[in-house]
């Protein structure tokens, strides 16, 4: 593929290692040996660690659509193999196997963690080529699970958009467009009403499967020990929660970080972030937290993504910990938590929106949903940065952005930057002084229904309608915080965590009230809302569970 990441940056992808590079790495590994044809990693299993080849050579092939083996690259003495997954011994993306007798260093993920901290320069030439390979296998789809259902439909867009926004590598058949979908259907004897199925790298198959299911089934998450006693837990990944989680980890504490949906929060989502700190060009949301996950990750931190928090236990039984009942029945446990929850997106007050969410209505503009409604004309709500934002970046892949704004301008809510670039794209139109009041479209039996038209009301009550396929709300969002009930954390009058003065003067700063608890980033009452004050609360937050843990 032309252009792609394995064509242009080839040579930092696959470096070679001299033999004094590799002398240094001798202290963190073993020697192995295998023979001709032995598999030294499969796909769907979880890999050993990396492996640094000494003598011989090794195919990495991945798997297609009919478990047929494809060719990626091959590696000889002085190279190593692995990717991103190898940092917390998560199952293999690839089949590795010997074509020769190969002599290897193995390098477990713990100590592989402990190469990129010692060695500073070779680890950072190692961490390069994780991330670049697996930005490769994100290109092709390779290595990860199949979805095999219509483009269009609402239960695959959830499932790709899952597993695009944790990072991870899919293929996606359409069975009105590809015949080796249709095989697949026949093969596993799969009726209609069950798509989509969701094949695993394991060799499992899973259909309509919650999130939470297919990140067991590819191991993104794995069992919690219930019997272990983290320093810190964190709810939320998000910039708040992953700053936490690289400071705390990087000091030596032991992190524990619980997130219901995909690491990055609503700042992931967001199609270009132009005023962050020290990227005058702007970057990417994916990009940002993809690459504050990798960090926390080579630290050390325990991520267990999706897996949600139910509720926060609170009883005092002496040992100076909290429990943290989860979803799936888990339970953790942690002598301080971090409340980085942030906030549940706002739904519009439109009787039938329901019907149309998932397929038609989203929260959020990726490359996923730009391609479901490339060319056509789509309604945007919203008035503040994420909005502004996603309308720039939807401009560029539609036809006509029709922009819906309560306010009488985008002044008071959004930064001039974007509404200078707004103001400027031939093909976003500002509605102002207005409402959506229905959503016109059909249903489709057991599924999200087709959206067809919109209206909104604007001033002097006038109504329009206009034809549109897709609508993106960004209409804010309230905190989620409804897991704390039984805690009895103190709230605002909002719902936002109360924390430091604002409960009291000379109250721990970021600690809410409970000891050893504090709460950062938007869930926080009276945060500022920006990335950059968010990953500056998870630093100052981490210093407050030094102080707490060294009084405790």
């Amino acid at each position: 593929m032309a252009g792609t990441t394995f064509d242009t940056r080839r040579a930092q992808m696959f470096p070679r290692l001299e033999p004094a590079e590799i002398d240094r790495l001798r202290r963190f590994g073993q020697v192995i040996h295998a023979e001709a044809g032995a598999a030294l990693a499969t796909a769907g299993v979880p890999s050993p660690g990396l492996f640094v080849v000494l003598a011989g050579r090794v195919a990495i092939s991945r798997r297609d659509a009919h478990d047929d083996r494809q060719p990626i690259v091959e590696h000889a003495a002085g190279q190593f193999i692995g990717e991103i997954a190898q940092l917390s011994g998560r199952p293999s993306l690839v089949d590795v196997t010997a074509i020769t007798a190969v002599e290897a260093l193995l390098i477990a993920p713990e100590r592989l963690r402990a190469v990129l901290v010692a060695e500073a320069e070779l680890g950072e030439r190692i961490m390069r080529a994780l991330i670049l390979r697996r930005v490769s296998l994100i290109e092709t789809g390779a290595g990860g699970p199949i979805i095999v259902g219509r483009e269009a439909d609402a239960e695959v867009i959830r499932l790709s958009g899952f597993l695009a926004r944790n990072g991870h590598p899919f293929q996606q058949l359409d069975p009105d467009q590809m015949d080796c979908a249709k095989v697949l259907i026949q093969r596993f004897e799969v009726d209609e009403s069950e798509l989509p199925i969701v094949l695993c790298p394991n060799g499992q198959i899973l259909r309509q499967p919650t999130n939470h299911q297919l990140g067991r089934c590819i191991g993104l998450v794995g069992p919690i020990d219930s019997d272990r006693i983290y320093d810190v837990a964190v709810v939320g990944a998000g910039p708040a929660g992953l700053s936490t989680a690289v400071y705390a980890a990087s000091e030596g504490l032991s992190v524990l970080v619980l997130d219901t949906r995909a690491f990055g929060g609503q700042a992931g989502a967001s199609a270009r972030i132009e005023n962050y700190l020290g990227f005058p060009t702007g970057i990417t949301g994916m990009a940002l937290m993809g690459r504050a996950y990798g960090q926390a990750q080579k630290f050390g931190a325990e991520l267990a993504i999706p897996d949600e928090v139910a509720s926060l236990v609170c009883e005092d039984d002496g040992k100076h910990r909290y429990r943290l009942a989860l979803a799936s029945g888990e339970t953790a446990q942690a002598k301080t938590v971090v409340i980085a929850s942030g906030a549940r997106y706002r739904r519009l007050e439109v009787e039938n929106l329901d019907r149309f969410e998932g397929a038609c209505v989203h929260y959020w503009a990726s490359p996923l949903e730009a391609k479901l409604c490339a060319g056509q004309e789509v309604a945007l709500v919203g008035a503040g940065n994420s909005a502004g934002q996603a309308a720039v970046y939807l401009a560029s892949q539609v036809k006509k952005v029709w922009m819906i704004v309560r306010g009488e301008s985008l002044a008071a809510t959004m930064s001039r930057y974007l509404i200078d670039r707004i103001e400027s794209t031939p093909n976003i139109e500002v509605v102002v002084k207005s409402q959506v009041v229905d959503l016109e479209g059909e249903d489709a039996e057991g599924k999200s229904g087709q959206l067809s038209a919109i209206r909104w009301r604007g001033p002097n009550g006038v109504e329009t309608t206009q034809a549109i396929s897709h609508l993106f709300l960004f209409i804010g969002a309230a905190p989620n915080t409804a897991w704390l009930t039984h805690c009895h954390v103190e709230l605002d009058n909002h719902g936002f965590v109360r924390t430091g003065t604002d409960l009291a003067p000379g109250h721990p700063l970021l600690q809410t009230s409970r000891k050893g608890v504090y709460a950062i980033g938007d869930v926080r009452a009276g945060s500022v809302k920006r990335v950059g004050a968010a990953i500056g609360e998870g630093a100052q937050a981490v210093a407050a569970i030094h102080a707490y843990l060294a009084e405790a």
